[in-house]
């Protein structure tokens, strides 16, 4: 079993009991990988793109135990403390961790965005939270006019909810 096979049991296991956060990291993965492979990019930017998305959202958890709640604000607080303990203890090297967890600790910030790998996770988060969370077609929209800017990106969008 490899690293990236370690890194998803361990994540079930931190939200074991929560069926939908693990289907929804899992999907965030998948459509990270899938828009990066076809925006070209190189395999060390897809790794990472691929373990953002398995724990991007790792900060929920201990979120809700210390604020009462799962902010964007308080997932991005806590999440990178978790992952960079995680992908350490799985010998992920330096420079993943740190681009890692600077994506976690980020990716509900949406001003400023820098680097490919950050844009597509941020539009993978939103792919799949558009259709998790039954949002109207009207903030889709804006969503889409706000957020997405890789071609692969919007075409996903588009093949999703037919706009």
């Amino acid at each position: 079993m490899d690293k990236k096979d370690r890194l998803l049991l361990e994540m079930i296991n931190h939200d074991a009991g929560d069926a939908w956060m693990i289907q929804h990291f899992i999907k965030v993965s998948q459509l990270a990988r899938i828009i990066g492979l076809q925006e070209k990019l190189s395999s060390k930017e897809i790794e990472i793109l691929e373990i953002s998305g398995l724990v991007h959202d790792i900060g929920i958890k201990p979120s809700r135990e210390k604020y009462g709640d799962a902010s964007g604000k308080h997932q991005e607080q806590e999440g990178p403390v978790y992952a960079k303990t995680l992908l350490e203890k799985l010998g992920y090297d330096h420079a993943v961790v740190e681009r890692v967890c600077y994506l976690v600790g980020n990716h509900h910030t949406y001003s400023n965005i820098d680097g490919q790998d950050y844009q597509i996770l941020v539009e993978a988060d939103f792919l799949v939270n558009l259709y998790e969370n039954n949002v109207d077609l009207a903030a889709k929209e804006k969503t889409y006019q706000q957020i997405f800017r890789t071609e692969s990106g919007k075409e996903l969008f588009n093949k999703m909810f037919e706009a």
